[in-house]
């Protein structure tokens, strides 16, 4: 199917599982992996699945969720919704579409889908027998975030609505000839933020809500103004926060309520607005980045994430209580220093629930409004809360050589998780995956940091094998031991993989998430990753003269800085990077975020936007370097390659650029370009051996 997407930015999301007796196969020895069906062959991509987005219904005997594979004709991935058991059995396609979501008394399903008047609609259907279907909405525009009212009489969702264009730009034209084809009137810019990755220039619009009857009718818009509803701290949309109170009189929500939010940096509130009369308020009586609001069953009480305004690029985000009348906000859980996220309240309000990142691992815990933390699941793996009921709920798994699958689990101490779905069992079926290591090793100023090795299938620590060093993007995110086709794909090829997360990174708490805050790039990450290649080599099976370094975004970032401060590499991937601050803060979608990259703007200090610029090393680098980015991408633009490109053929250095069609930021949106990424890499890092070309 396909929906408008306009105004959707993805998340990017990792694929969760657990083990799947498929992978017995990696038992397998170096004698029987001769064959070519025996690896993940960059083919096998075209028959991979997804999942997501799990709804368990009301009385917890049905999921519901969603299922993605590779439309190999149009090249896109397409999605539709499939149900079953709640133990896994009687899995069976529902209805095209996503974002399903259970009516309260679990007898209709809201979702998302192609309707009447073009583009992405909301619809309900009955499960009964009968699954009819009826078409809620017939809006102009994409409605997201949708969800039933208490009662399950409304449904609530956000949508962009036309703002005011900008100020009186009349002028005295001279008329055109009749039948005259003159060229379009201009574009008048006078935000800051007038475009965005994923969907280009977006003209004057807000995100607002809405509710509308749940049998259908007339939507009707709830808040107003020249401001959005959900947390909009670096001018990009980035979802909404919100939630119902239990009497369906008020909708609580995360937004800034202030026509100045576009020059406003990491600052959003706790709102509350009144869904008969339309009526806002802000709750949270101190300024921070607060988010993710969710009203306790009595109604008193809304818990929710973030911390108090902080100049500094990145901060965990703790969990909050307060009143429903803005009184008694206090701080729940001091001690966690640690991202959460999926916070659910149990049906009696005793305590929610929620998933915390901690150290590349995903895991379930539970806190009372008292602050009693209680840790749930424990596993290496990827473990997500996305819907619950009673004491059970759903969510998607993955570990390092299981791919995603829907898993449901006890909300209880020990908890362990029943897989329901193996869409990748078939596509995996006699194929090794290379064995993962996870590695600890001491860096600068007795930094601890942690990273994976994956070895090839059949891995011989006798030979010497070529290493593919990739490095995160963000640079506030973690690298987590989910499973991962790209590096998986590397040592299908007889490639070592090693990934790190070092200073800098989520999933470490505040202090060392924050250590290269005003600093980066710099010593402390350069530190970190090196030390990391270090420790690989020091294990005596990694062929020195074939060490590879790559990354997007952040991982360009440092792939950039590391080959302009260190030789050892025999080529470099460095995709869609920042390699000179200055002119990123002019040119990108986040322009906000990049104008407070450092303390100082940069005609107030350009020394030090420079010194942490990557194109300032240019001459420092011997590396030859492949450049790949999206044509499109507006987050870290293509004029960011082509300075660095120009640069290093400026110097001497071999290099290429390759520009890819129909992407935005990223080179694997498209699948067919996914697999160009692998094969083009593969190929560029094929052709050098201790920096000289393979003759």
């Amino acid at each position: 199917m396909r929906i408008n997407t306009r105004f959707l930015i993805p998340a990017t999301a990792t694929l969760l599982a657990i083990a799947v007796p498929a992978l017995a196969a990696l038992a397998l020895t170096p004698a029987q992996l001769t064959a070519q069906d025996a690896r993940l062959t960059v083919d096998r991509y075209l028959d991979w699945e997804r999942v997501g987005d799990p709804q368990l219904s009301p009385d917890g005997s049905q999921v519901i969720y969603t299922r993605s594979w590779v439309d190999q004709m149009e090249d896109e991935w397409e999605s539709s919704l499939h149900i079953m058991d709640a133990d896994g059995s009687r899995p069976r396609f529902l209805i095209e579409g996503s974002s399903p979501r259970w009516s309260p008394d679990g007898t209709r399903i809201l979702f998302t889908a192609p309707g009447e008047q073009g583009g992405a609609q909301i619809h309900v259907r009955h499960m009964d027998a009968g699954g009819s279907v009826t078409q809620v909405t017939r809006v102009s525009d994409t409605p997201m975030n949708a969800r039933w009212s208490p009662d399950g009489t409304m449904i609530a969702f956000t949508m962009y609505t036309p703002g005011e264009l900008p100020s009186d730009w009349s002028i005295d034209l001279p008329a055109a000839p009749e039948g005259a084809n003159w060229t379009a009137t201009p574009r008048i810019v006078e935000n800051m933020h007038f475009r965005a990755d994923r969907v280009g220039f977006t003209d004057p619009a807000y995100v607002h809500l809405f509710v509308v009857p749940a049998e259908g009718g007339t939507a009707r818009q709830i808040t107003h103004g020249k401001w959005h509803v959900g947390s909009r701290f670096i001018g990009i949309y980035g979802g909404v926060g919100y939630d119902w109170t239990p009497d369906g009189s008020t909708i609580v929500f995360d937004g800034l309520m202030k026509e100045d939010w576009d020059m406003r940096y990491f600052e959003s509130a706790i709102n509350a607005v009144d869904v008969a009369t339309g009526e806002t308020r802000e709750i949270t009586p101190v300024r921070g980045l607060w988010n993710s609001p969710s009203v306790s069953p009595d109604g008193r009480t809304i818990a929710f994430t973030g911390y108090e305004w902080s100049p500094q690029t990145y901060h965990v985000g703790e969990i909050h209580t307060i009143g429903i009348d803005g009184s008694g906000m206090r701080k729940l859980t001091p001690d966690l220093d640690r991202d959460v996220g999926d916070m659910m309240w149990a049906a009696d309000g005793s305590r929610f629930y929620f998933s915390v990142a901690d150290r590349g691992s995903s895991n379930i815990y539970s806190a009372t409004p008292g602050g009693d933390l209680q840790q749930l699941t424990d596993g290496v793996h990827m473990l997500s809360l996305t819907s619950m009921a009673g004491g059970t709920a759903v969510g998607v798994r993955s570990a390092p050589q299981t791919p995603g699958d829907v898993v449901r689990y006890d909300l209880e101490a020990g908890a362990a998780t029943n897989r329901l779905t193996d869409v990748n069992d078939d596509v995996l079926e006699g194929v090794a995956l290379g064995d993962i290591e996870e590695i600890w090793y001491e860096s600068t100023e007795g930094a601890q940091v942690q990273g994976w090795i994956i070895k090839p299938p059949g891995f011989d620590p006798t030979r010497r094998y070529p290493l593919v060093f990739e490095i995160h993007g963000g640079p506030h995110a973690m690298y987590n031991v989910g499973f991962n086709w790209m590096f998986q794909n590397f040592a299908a090829n007889d490639f070592v993989v090693l990934y790190t997360n070092p200073r800098g990174s989520t999933g470490y708490g505040t202090d060392f998430g924050n250590a290269i805050d005003d600093s980066y790039p710099g010593e402390r990450d350069l530190a970190d990753l090196l030390h990391g290649v270090d420790e690989v080599v020091g294990r005596g099976y990694i062929d020195t003269d074939r060490m590879y370094v790559g990354g997007c975004s952040g991982g360009g970032v440092l792939s950039s800085w590391v080959i302009g401060h260190d030789d050892r590499f025999a080529a470099a991937a460095v995709r869609c990077p920042v390699i000179n601050w200055m002119s990123f803060a002019g040119t990108a979608d986040v322009a906000m975020w990049a104008y407070r990259r450092f303390r100082e703007l940069p005609w107030d200090n350009p020394d030090k936007w420079l010194h942490h610029s990557s194109l300032m090393y240019v001459d420092n680098v011997t590396t030859p370097t492949l450049l790949l980015t999206g044509e499109l991408d507006l987050r870290t633009p293509m004029t960011q390659s082509e300075e660095y490109y120009q640069a290093l053929k400026m110097v001497g250095v071999p290099t290429a650029i390759i520009r890819f069609n129909e992407e935005y930021h990223g080179t694997g949106r498209k699948p067919s370009n996914f697999m160009r990424t692998q094969l083009y890499m593969r190929k560029w890092y094929d052709q050098w051996v201790g920096k000289r070309p393979v003759s």
